[in-house]
């Protein structure tokens, strides 16, 4: 398996698309290697079987132009961490060799998200401890950086990526998801949901371009990170044209 540059680690098989499928398509424009990691089958969703939600996430998958998508198969609802998913985990991350790591935001109130925060943090810093399941026989990798996107909670985001020329093709990896979200032929006797809601697609265009706004452009998605960046050039990056008094 070639490494990855980019792997975005996320709980169900629709979460990806939802949040960072802009960001993945214009990390694939640029060259680099990208990849996506469900860590359930999303077994416990309102609509949809597994079988059928395995098949839509193929799907989005290649509308996303994804190297890899895998699942981790935790239990859906279920999601811990604990030395078992800790080591699953890890054992992901030192055979795709990611360099970077996007996945759920802190504090979300689904629990299996803000579980995998935990887990995702923890496995990366495991991933370089070579001694950390070592009778596995995989040699340690460095850390990546984790980026958490800005979704459910108001956050001042660290960094907002313009995703404004791939909006349509998010939205039809979105759509790919056919069981999960609004369906004017849908089965009168199918329990409703917020995803189910005949605005919710459009929600998510405005709320992509509330954050392209705040940086002067079209549509963005918004970022987190933790640790402090190590900026190479503020003068490159502190100049970048944000067009907002034009």
């Amino acid at each position: 398996m070639n490494e990855m540059d980019v792997l975005a680690i996320f709980a169900h098989p629709d979460d990806v698309e939802l949040t960072v499928g802009g960001t993945l398509l214009k990390m694939k424009s640029l060259g680099y290697k990208t990849g996506a990691l469900d860590v359930t089958k999303g077994e416990m969703g309102t609509r949809g079987t597994v079988e059928g939600r395995a098949d839509e996430a193929a799907e989005a998958a290649q509308i996303l132009r994804l190297d890899v998508r895998e699942n981790l198969e935790l239990p859906d609802g279920h999601v811990w961490v604990t030395e078992e998913t800790r080591t699953k985990l890890v054992r992901v991350l030192r055979r795709l060799k990611p360099k970077i790591l996007l996945t759920h935001q802190a504090d979300d109130p689904h629990p299996d998200h803000n579980h995998i925060v935990q887990l995702v943090r923890e496995a990366a810093r495991l991933c370089s401890m070579q001694k950390y399941d070592g009778d596995f026989g995989q040699e340690r990798t460095p850390t990546p950086i984790v980026a958490h996107n800005i979704f459910s909670q108001r956050v001042t985001p660290s960094f907002i990526v313009d995703i404004s020329d791939f909006v349509n093709e998010k939205t039809a990896a979105i759509r790919a998801h056919k069981s999960q979200f609004y369906n004017p032929n849908a089965d009168k006797g199918e329990l409703e949901t917020r995803l189910t809601g005949k605005n919710f697609i459009a929600e998510l265009e405005n709320r992509s371009r509330y954050f392209g706004s705040l940086i002067g452009v079209a549509a963005g998605e918004p970022f987190f990170v933790r640790e402090a960046l190590n900026v190479a050039d503020p003068i490159e990056l502190l100049t970048r044209p944000m067009n907002l008094y034009s």
